[in-house]
């Protein structure tokens, strides 16, 4: 009786602060750079979602220890023993390397929380939509909500705000800087909106796209001018972030949501015009890259360089470089470097320079060798194979449509350790995991 009034109390708790934190991530570099620079202590500020959520993660223990139905139903699923695998890996591996003084204590606390916080806050998202469907419910609202005010803010910078805006927050050499540019021109500016950078920005709209994408597709009878308009605003704000990455990222979404609704037996009947189709759109982008090739308002946007460029190594040579480097360490180094030795936490290893691969799969395999690399791919697979198996509803469709670009965007750089995306993704991932598998219903007041 008295554990039954304790969870009855625990539960509302735990809703409420993911509630909150999921709202709050979109804003979460702006907020906590305002009040860095206002009141002092930058770096704890950075943390108030991470102490929050230590705080729930000891009560979903709480809850996993006194609840026996709720712990069967999610140690039983196999990708939740991979985590726990990879987890026990890194912490292993951690304790290893900071004993070798291959890491320093900083960059080993920090290289852990990149690698791991995400993954918790799953797990305690998973815990807490398996007692209520309150979030579950509500999971348009907690998306696209704070989305529209990151739009909107977005199209403001592209449009009416200085570049410098974000300097008035505190935006600066010693925080965030205020903008971006593509290949150091002025001419070319890169918004970040509400979100740490340019990158971040491209890459967080990846999740509001494919949500609306699933709306306007699957729902055709519940088109409206409002929903339309969002995905074209959101779509003018991804292209301002010059983030080349996210736009082929978004695509891959809204291709993937695309497909997953086209009847096999009209694809199989027009299946020439579509290849004819499919042809010529190659063909045309390919002359109008050959005609283009030569203008720098086209070499700068796609190529993030220009002939007469000022800075010395064009962004694709140094995406390559950092790749290479991140295999040629991997080959050497099979079984990893230890957490902390790359990646943004590296550059806490004062006595020795940063390692960036450019690539959050080599980075894992950089800190936790092949065996954690392979033990995260494996996560990646699992996570999107339960989020298939519940592809008849909007919301776990829509996250596998962003996983897809996620990932490619991934690929091309360290996407997951921006704590804004990672957390948003798996958190929302967490609560589609209580969804029951090949449903065939769709709650009322989904897709309202």
């Amino acid at each position: 009786m008295r554990d039954a009034i304790v969870k009855l109390r625990i539960i509302p708790v735990i809703l409420y602060v993911i509630t909150g934190v999921i709202i709050l991530l979109p804003f979460h570099a702006l907020l906590t750079v305002w009040a860095g620079s206002n009141f002092g202590h930058y770096t704890l500020f950075r943390l108030w979602k991470e102490i929050l959520i230590f705080i729930i993660g000891l009560l979903a223990i709480y809850l996993l220890i006194v609840d026996k139905r709720v712990r069967q139903s999610i140690l039983s699923t196999k990708v939740v023993w991979i985590i726990g695998a990879y987890l026990a890996l890194e912490l292993v591996m951690g304790i290893v390397a900071r004993l070798n003084h291959s890491v320093s204590t900083e960059a080993l606390a920090y290289g852990l929380l990149d690698d791991l916080r995400f993954l918790a806050f799953f797990i305690i998202c998973w815990l807490a939509a398996s007692y209520s469907n309150q979030l579950s419910n509500n999971w348009i609202k907690l998306i696209i909500w704070p989305a529209i005010i990151v739009i909107g803010f977005g199209l403001l910078q592209m449009t009416v705000l200085p570049a410098n805006v974000l300097t008035h927050f505190g935006y600066g050499p010693h925080t965030i800087m205020p903008y971006e540019t593509i290949n150091q021109n002025r001419h070319y500016i890169r918004i970040l909106s509400t979100l740490r950078g340019a990158n971040p920005l491209g890459a967080y709209l990846i999740v509001p796209i494919s949500v609306l994408a699933v709306l306007l597709i699957r729902y055709p009878k519940s088109w409206n001018w409002a929903k339309a308009l969002l995905l074209l605003a959101a779509g003018i704000v991804l292209f301002g972030s010059y983030s080349r990455a996210a736009w082929i990222g978004a695509v891959l979404s809204c291709l993937f949501v695309g497909g997953s609704y086209i009847d096999r037996a009209l694809l199989k009947r027009f299946k020439l015009p579509i290849i004819i189709a499919s042809m010529s759109i190659i063909v045309l982008l390919s002359i109008g890259a050959l005609v283009l090739s030569h203008s720098s308002t086209f070499q700068n946007i796609i190529f993030h360089t220009q002939t007469n460029s000022a800075a010395p190594i064009s962004s694709d040579q140094a995406h390559l470089k950092a790749v290479l480097g991140g295999i040629n360490k991997l080959a050497s180094q099979p079984l990893g470097d230890g957490p902390g030795v790359s990646g943004p936490a590296s550059v806490y290893n004062h006595d020795r320079p940063a390692r960036i691969p450019e690539n959050y799969f080599l980075e894992i395999g950089e800190e936790s060798g092949v065996l954690g690399m392979l033990l995260f791919i494996a996560i990646n697979i699992g996570v999107a194979s339960l989020l298939w198996h519940r592809r008849q509803s909007p919301f776990a469709l829509a996250l596998l449509a962003a996983f897809i670009g996620i990932t490619f965007v991934n690929l091309l750089s360290l996407a997951w350790t921006d704590d804004t995306l990672s957390y948003l993704w798996w958190g929302l991932a967490g609560i589609a995991m209580a969804l029951p598998a090949d449903r065939l219903r769709i709650e009322k007041g989904q897709t309202s």
